[in-house]
């Protein structure tokens, strides 16, 4: 791509709110959205919140504060693309499919294999009991049929080289007809922030897709940003995947985070690409 696309990960979930900059209700979503459109987001990929008091960190199902946060959103930052999570642990997909009705969004991040979700404390023990996200090809043909009946893109969430190759199963099995791709790289258990892995991957996505890469960590990450600039791929980053600048200084919140991956875009000689102009290079209808 000779423009790059920037997405910003605007909140996540069981981050605290009270200690993190992450926007939980739909007025902080909207507002910190605003300042990550303004840096130059073209879709926003967003979670949903409990709303109750001492309850913010908690991921919400609920279909009328998915629109409620949704609409807040794209009145705030005209022509936006949304970007929905359906990440869920187990087989029940009622939630995220709800939501999915709800908001009709653009795009909905679709974990597409399962993976042991590991993290150890620096004393050796684990940071939370292992588990297994599970995302069995059933759950995954179940989401992509809810999308499919309101007209949402697929982003296939890859945690490993193996849930790479998949996605061309799924393309050719007739289980979806488009997919992007998006790289996931931080998590302990799952592929690490290496710009050569980067490099490898490249040879395993169905090459007429278009792909990023989610970080996860501290200011390491940034130079593998700079090489997903340099590759041609779309640009992510916010409060959900990290909290630290290139300089290693925390940031403040979602617009200082996009503004570094503008500059990552410019560093590789692409301008960034408006909403709309993300709008026709992935194919998808005018605002």
């Amino acid at each position: 791509m000779d423009k790059a696309i920037l997405t910003c990960a605007l909140n996540g979930v069981l981050t605290n709110p009270k200690q993190h900059p992450v926007p939980v209700s739909a007025a902080e979503m909207a507002a910190s959205a605003r300042d990550a459109y303004n840096a130059g987001a073209s879709i926003m990929h967003i979670h949903f919140r409990r709303q109750e008091d001492n309850l913010g960190h908690m991921p919400s199902w609920d279909p009328a504060v998915a629109k409620a946060c949704s609409d807040a959103i794209r009145e705030a930052c005209p022509g936006v693309i949304i970007n929905q999570t359906t990440g869920i642990f187990g087989p029940d997909v009622s939630g995220p499919i709800a939501c999915i009705d709800a908001i009709e969004p653009e795009i909905a991040a679709l974990n597409a294999g399962s993976l042991n979700y590991l993290k150890l404390r620096k004393d050796g023990t684990w940071a939370w009991p292992p588990m297994l996200f599970d995302n069995p090809v059933e759950k995954v043909d179940k989401m992509l049929k809810a999308m499919q009946r309101v007209g949402t893109v697929p982003e296939f969430e890859c945690f490993d080289v193996g849930i790479v190759r998949s996605i061309e199963l799924y393309l050719k099995s007739g289980m979806t007809d488009s997919a992007q791709y998006n790289f996931v790289m931080g998590v302990a258990s799952g592929m690490p922030v290496d710009n050569d892995l980067l490099e490898l991957l490249l040879r395993y996505k169905d090459q007429e897709s278009v792909w990023q890469c989610t970080l996860i960590g501290r200011a390491e990450i940034w130079p593998t940003h700079q090489k997903t600039a340099d590759l041609g791929g779309m640009l992510r980053t916010g409060v959900e995947d990290t909290f630290y600048l290139p300089n290693g200084d925390r940031t403040t919140g979602n617009g200082q985070l996009i503004e570094a991956l503008a500059a990552c875009a410019r560093n590789a000689g692409r301008e960034v690409a408006s909403p709309a102009e993300a709008r026709t290079m992935l194919g998808m209808a005018a605002a």
